[in-house]
């Protein structure tokens, strides 16, 4: 298909066009990168934007139950939403391990919804290497709504706070010591932790820590985005569906405070100065797998090894290589 077409079909809000896109954007061929990029840029201009939620959780707090259930809220607002749920990949074939689209059964019937899992292959940060062209795509196509659902929760985990406009922390009911288990980096980013499973025996649990959370989101330090009340703890249950239309609400309420204090289109220009400077890292490195580069860096690395030339200027000497070309 032409390129002015599949972007003349995504704008019209074609899911089809769309999905295939997105498969383009992901794939590592050259010809489909410059595809892609062509692509992109014919879209850039549509000044369309939904609103990005990134989340993040600890495994087996209920992910995919709670954007299905959040999803299924938004759609029957009239809303339309996207999932970009990203996922373990095969050591194997590189695809996707566990396959969120087969566990969000309901929300994926909706006409109003379109989701996509995607292998996160060896990317670290808990998305997938592509995972913000795909956001830019899905803008496009109209959703007013993106879910970005990350791997799980760990140290490199933040790097989805770079692409969403709300990082929302979902947390399963536990003790005291389990605050402990929860990196300081990820929460530091959090808009909003919310406690999960808040039902059933676990009721009283899930209040409780709650109230940890809020208490330790009052000793980090204050944030220039936020307004007073936030970061703020919630309780929720995605199974019985309740605490999420109160959830829904302080999120709109932050977003509608960002807009209007001017920290929306500040953190967007932000996001986007810091995917050009990843941009230019990844191409520089690829610069390094080719035949003619990886020839060189064997050789010098075998200097290396042999003490005959210093790691520094081995270093030097292939920099000056990579200048030149």
């Amino acid at each position: 298909m032409h390129i002015d077409s599949l972007g003349d079909r995504i704008l019209n809000g074609d899911r089809r066009a769309l999905a295939r896109a997105i498969t383009l954007v992901e794939s590592k061929r050259a010809d489909h990168r410059e595809q892609a990029a062509q692509l992109l840029d014919q879209l850039a201009g549509s000044g369309r934007q939904s609103l990005r939620i990134g989340l993040s959780g600890t495994p087996g707090v209920g992910k995919s139950t709670f954007i299905e259930s959040f999803g299924m809220m938004l759609t029957g607002q009239g809303l339309r939403v996207a999932v970009l749920a990203v996922d373990p990949s095969s050591a194997r074939s590189g695809g996707s391990i566990l396959g969120d689209k087969t566990r969000m059964e309901r929300l994926s019937r909706e006409k109003n919804a379109f989701i996509r899992p995607s292998p996160s292959q060896s990317h670290l940060g808990g998305v997938a290497r592509r995972t913000r062209e795909a956001i830019a795509l899905c803008e496009a196509a109209g959703f007013d709504v993106v879910l970005i659902e990350t791997v799980g929760v760990g140290q490199s985990e933040t790097v989805v706070s770079e692409m969403s406009d709300l990082f929302l922390l979902l947390l399963a009911p536990a003790g005291g010591d389990e605050l402990q288990g929860v990196k300081r980096g990820i929460m530091e980013m959090a808009d909003m932790i919310l406690v999960n499973k808040a039902d059933g025996d676990l009721k009283a649990t899930a209040t409780r820590t709650c109230a940890d959370y809020a208490g330790a989101l009052r000793l980090l330090r204050k944030r220039p985005q936020d307004p007073e009340s936030f970061p703020k703890a919630m309780t929720v249950s995605a199974v019985e569906e309740h605490g999420l239309e109160q959830a829904w609400e302080e999120m709109q309420a932050l977003t509608e405070w960002r807009r209007s204090n001017g920290h929306w289109d500040a953190n967007r220009a932000t996001q986007a100065r810091f995917w050009f400077d990843q941009e230019v890292r990844h191409a520089l490195l690829a610069r390094l797998e080719t035949p003619v580069a990886r020839a060189e860096m064997d050789r010098l690395g075998t200097e290396v090894g042999s003490g005959s030339l210093s790691p520094s200027a081995a270093a030097d000497h292939m920099l000056s290589i990579l200048a030149t070309d």
